[in-house]
C-alpha cells in the first residue's frame, strides 16, 4: 500500500512541476529546422544552378564550403557574445540575417555572388548550436538532457526528410530561385515568434518555482550567472591544454563530415553516379533524412536510458557517438552494390548512425567551466565547421580528377573510422574543466 502512495505522490509531483522548458525547445526545434533547410537548399538547387551557370565539380565544392569559411572563423566570437549577451538576443539577431541571406540568394546570377552570400549565412548561422547547447544547458536537468538536444537534433532531419520531396517539387515546378524565397521567408517568420517568445529560465514568468527547482535540483543553470562571462583569450589557451577538447574536437570533425556529404553532393551523387530521375532522387533524397530523425531520437533515449540504470556517465554519453562514428563508416559499401534500393538502404543506415553521432552535444555541459559553455560549444562547431570547409572541396577534386564518387565515398568513411578512436581514446573521463585563469 505504501508503494502505491508514494508512485500516486511522484507521479502527482511530476504533474506539477510543469513544462515550460519543453515549449522553449520547441522553440529550438523551430529554428533548427529552418537553419539546416537553409544552408542544405544548395545541395538540392546545385544540379541545376550548375548547369545554368556552368560550373564545374571543383568550382561548386568551393561553393558548398563557402558557408563554413565563415561559420567556422566566427565560432569563438560568436560564442563568446553569447556568454556574455545571453540566448534570446544573439538568436533573434542570427535568425533574421541569416533569413535575409538566404533570399538574397534567390537572386544572385553569379558563382562569386553565391560565394558572398553563403559566407553572410555562415557568419549570421554561428550561433545556432553552441545557443542550443547554452539552452538545454539552462533549462533541461542532466537526466532530460540527452532527450532534449536529439529532439532539437531531429528537427535539423524534419525539414530535410520529410520537406524533401515538396522542396524538389517546388524546383521542378518554379525553379531553383523559390527554394530560397520559401525557406528565406519561413526563417523571418520564426525570428519573430522567438524573439516574442523565448526567455532563459531566470527571465522567464511563465516557469513555475517547481519547474526551477526540478532543472536546478538536476543540475540545470537557471541563474543569472550563466551569461555575462567576459571573454579572454587565455581561456581558449588553456582549453587546448586539456586532452578532452582535443578529443572532442577530432571527433566533432570527423561526425560533421559524413553530414556535409548528404548535407551537399549527396543529390548531385544520385542523379549523377546513380542516374536516378528528379523525381526519383526527391522520394529517395528523402529516406537517409527520415533514417537520420529516428537515430539522434534513438541516441538520446539511449543515452539518458543508460544513465538511469546506473550506467556511468561517460559510457551513457559515448556510447551513442560511437555507435554512431562505426556504422557511419558503411557508407563505403555503396561502392560495391549496383541495387538502387540497396544503396539507398546502406545510405539510410548510415545517416541513422550519423544521427546517433550528432548526441555529442550533451558531453559540453559535463565538461565546459561555468560560465564558459558558450566559449566551448564555439569550438566544438568550429571543429565540425572545419569539415564543412575540406570536406566539399576534397570532394569536388576527387569527382573531378576521377570522374566517380568512389574515392569519396571512401575518404567519407575513412574519416567516420578516425572519429570513432578520438571518441575512445581521447576524450577520457568527463569531468568540468577548471580554467586557472578564469578562477
Amino acid at each position: 500500500m505504501s508503494d502505491i502512495t508514494t508512485t500516486g505522490a511522484s507521479a502527482a509531483g511530476a504533474s506539477r512541476i510543469g513544462g515550460t522548458r519543453f515549449f522553449m525547445l520547441g522553440l529550438v526545434c523551430l529554428a533548427v529546422l529552418v537553419n539546416y533547410l537553409d544552408r542544405a537548399i544548395i545541395g538540392i538547387a546545385a544540379p541545376s544552378i550548375r548547369s545554368e551557370m556552368h560550373i564545374d565539380a571543383a568550382m561548386m565544392g568551393f561553393v558548398f564550403s563557402a558557408f563554413s569559411w565563415s561559420y567556422f572563423a566566427a565560432q569563438i566570437p560568436l560564442g563568446a557574445m553569447l556568454d556574455r549577451f545571453g540566448n534570446r538576443i544573439i538568436y533573434f539577431l542570427a535568425l533574421a540575417f541569416w533569413s535575409l541571406f538566404t533570399l538574397g540568394q534567390a537572386f544572385a546570377s553569379s558563382v562569386g555572388g553565391f560565394i558572398g552570400l553563403r559566407v553572410g549565412l555562415g557568419l549570421a548561422e554561428a550561433p545556432c548550436f553552441p545557443a542550443n547547447s547554452n539552452i538545454v544547458g539552462m533549462w533541461f536537468p542532466r537526466k532530460e538532457r540527452a532527450r532534449a538536444i536529439g529532439i532539437y537534433t531531429a528537427a535539423e532531419y524534419v525539414g530535410l526528410g520529410f520537406l524533401t520531396p515538396g522542396l524538389f517539387w517546388l524546383l521542378q515546378s518554379f525553379g531553383w530561385p523559390s527554394l530560397f524565397i520559401v525557406t528565406g521567408i519561413a526563417g523571418l517568420i520564426i525570428a519573430a515568434i522567438w524573439i516574442a517568445k523565448y526567455r532563459d529560465p531566470h527571465e522567464s514568468k511563465s516557469v513555475s518555482q517547481a519547474e526551477l527547482q526540478h532543472i536546478a535540483a538536476g543540475g540545470g543553470l537557471t541563474g543569472k550567472g550563466v551569461s555575462g562571462q567576459k571573454f579572454k583569450w587565455a581561456d581558449v589557451a588553456e582549453l587546448f591544454r586539456h586532452r578532452q577538447i582535443w578529443g572532442l574536437l577530432i571527433g566533432q570533425f570527423s561526425v560533421y563530415s559524413t553530414f556535409i556529404f548528404f548535407l551537399t553532393w549527396f543529390p548531385t551523387y544520385l542523379a549523377t553516379a546513380r542516374h536516378m530521375g528528379w523525381i526519383k532522387v526527391g522520394f529517395f533524397a528523402s529516406l537517409p533524412y527520415i533514417a537520420g530523425f529516428f537515430g539522434i531520437l534513438f541516441a538520446g533515449w539511449l543515452s539518458d536510458k543508460l544513465l538511469h540504470r546506473g550506467v556511468s556517465l561517460g559510457v551513457a554519453r559515448k556510447l551513442p557517438v560511437i555507435m554512431g562514428l562505426l556504422g557511419a563508416s558503411t557508407i563505403i559499401a555503396c561502392n560495391y552494390v549496383k541495387s538502387d534500393n540497396m544503396v539507398i538502404a546502406i545510405l539510410s543506415f548510415a545517416f541513422f548512425c550519423q544521427a546517433m553521432s550528432s548526441s555529442g552535444w550533451s558531453v559540453l555541459s559535463e565538461i565546459s567551466p561555468l560560465g564558459k559553455l558558450g566559449l566551448v560549444g564555439g569550438l566544438f562547431n568550429a571543429a565540425a565547421n572545419l569539415s564543412g570547409i575540406v570536406i566539399p572541396i576534397v570532394i569536388g577534386f576527387i569527382v573531378q580528377d576521377t570522374g566517380s564518387f568512389v574515392g569519396a565515398l571512401i575518404f567519407v568513411g575513412g574519416v567516420a573510422l578516425v572519429g570513432a578512436l578520438s571518441w575512445i581514446f581521447g576524450i577520457g573521463e568527463l569531468k568540468p574543466i577548471t580554467l586557472r585563469h578564469s578562477a
